[in-house]
């Protein structure tokens, strides 16, 4: 069944997850996140490579804002220690692609802080905060482990 047009374009959407400490974390503003396999040509006889080799897959460390009353929700529940201390835990990214009638789902895996640093600015109506993450892995839609 299609979705209905708003204005002209399909409804699209994005919706990420994170449970940590027992809570939904709902002030998630923005993710960055992906991975890569180190790939190489190799050389034989000719001018053009010949083959190519494949190496380890690395996750690219995850990006992640997060609104000032989380940031403080989270160290709260923490008591006594350090946001990089909170235990491995992944996030779920839906979205709805224009022009598609189904979410796509990715599953970043096994993430951890990094960092725990503040800024804000004179005028600030909203204050978020950056933090690098580690994970192990990305599931991207439809992957299983």
């Amino acid at each position: 069944m299609a979705k209905p047009l708003i204005n002209g374009k399909r409804h699209a959407w994005a919706q990420i997850k994170i449970n940590l400490l027992g809570r939904t974390v709902t002030g998630v503003t923005s993710i960055e996140y992906g991975d890569n396999v180190a790939k190489e040509n190799h050389r034989g006889a000719g001018a053009y490579p010949t083959h190519r080799g494949n190496g380890d897959y690395t996750a690219d460390n995850p990006k992640l804002k997060l609104a000032k009353y989380e940031v403080e929700a989270i160290q709260d529940a923490l008591v006594g220690k350090r946001i990089q201390d909170v235990e491995a835990f992944d996030i779920i990214v839906s979205y709805m692609p224009i022009g598609q009638d189904t979410a796509r789902t990715d599953i970043i895996r096994n993430c951890e802080f990094m960092n725990n640093k503040r800024s804000s600015a004179a005028g600030d109506t909203n204050i978020e905060m950056d933090f690098d993450l580690i994970c192990s892995h990305v599931l991207w839609h439809g992957m299983k482990e």
